[in-house]
């Protein structure tokens, strides 16, 4: 039996966590997971546990300004919360909006991604070209899309007065019925690439026997689609909806940019209203019990969607 070189009993005993390789730390050449898993964890408990539970504690104190300093209240801050009229109209704008434009960033995104399937000239450049959107803070898209539809000056307004969409005496973000909708079409100019660059990875994915069997059998472009496509992409779009749907009730940037929740409170939805009460009526406590809620309205949503599409992690 041949017997192991010296280097081989370094390499195998480094392997094993016995011996340390020269000019590097023991636990840099141990496998054992706990030095890799400490700095993670230490992350999560600065940045997500103790922020977590330092909210919760929040919520049942409330900042004085003339004593400045936060008092306990008790479950004041939740109570007012139930009977705050502002509040569940915000949880109806989040809802609305929510589903609005997922739906429709869904439908897009699957039209332009089965028109974007293909390896003619010129198609991966508008591939590539979707991503552009992506990389612009959405700050700065709230801002282009209120000058777009400024009353006075926005292409956008010029546009839909033109065909006669909109009469001149209703500006878009100033007209209740219309300031949603408008600030819906800057996150759906932004974010339906998103959709569609994940619909298009999920079809290169999709084997092609399916697709030939029912060609063979004579089925249209409309049953093919219906009975192959969508049924092999489910898993592929269950991930896009719970990523984008995550990020759609949480939406802040538009409506702060757009519209600040105005006109009066059409545009309000949970996160700015809890922006608003920490930040501008400095009211911390109510401000926590928002977010927390809105949190919870999170989790309970996402998880009811994995459970119900079988979302497998």
């Amino acid at each position: 039996m041949r017997q192991s070189t010296p280097m081989e009993l370094r390499m195998g005993a480094a392997r094993e966590g016995r011996l340390s390789l020269p000019g590097l730390p023991r636990m840099l050449t141990s496998e054992h997971p706990l030095p890799w898993l400490l700095p993670l964890t230490a992350m999560l408990l600065v940045f997500t546990v103790y922020p977590l539970i330092y909210n919760i504690w929040l919520s049942f104190h409330e900042y004085v300004p003339f004593k400045r300093a936060l008092v306990p209240v008790g479950t004041d801050n939740w109570a007012r919360l139930l009977a705050d009229e502002r509040f569940w109209g915000a949880m109806g704008t989040t809802f609305l909006y929510f589903f609005v434009v997922l739906g429709i960033e869904l439908v897009l995104g699957i039209a332009l991604a089965m028109l974007l399937d293909s390896d003619a000239p010129g198609y991966g450049l508008l591939r590539s070209l979707l991503t552009l959107t992506l990389v612009i803070p959405p700050a700065i898209t709230g801002m282009m899309f209120l000058l777009m539809e400024d009353a006075q000056f926005g292409v956008l307004t010029w546009a839909l007065q033109g065909i006669g969409l909109l009469s001149p005496d209703t500006p878009i973000l100033a007209t209740p019925s219309t300031a949603l909708a408008g600030v819906m079409l800057a996150d759906i100019w932004q974010w339906t690439p998103f959709m569609v660059l994940i619909v298009l990875a999920g079809l290169r994915s999709l084997p092609p026997e399916p697709y030939e069997a029912a060609m063979l059998d004579g089925a249209g472009p409309w049953m093919i689609f219906r009975k192959i496509t969508l049924p092999l992409l489910s898993k592929v779009l269950a991930v896009a909806i719970l990523i984008r749907g995550i990020d759609l009730f949480r939406v802040f940037d538009y409506m702060f940019v757009m519209t600040s929740g105005g006109p009066g409170t059409s545009t309000y939805t949970l996160s700015l209203y809890a922006w608003q009460q920490t930040f501008s009526f400095i009211q911390w406590g109510y401000g926590a019990t928002l977010s927390l809620v809105t949190l919870a309205l999170i989790l309970i949503l996402a998880n009811l969607f994995i459970w119900i599409s079988k979302v497998r992690w």
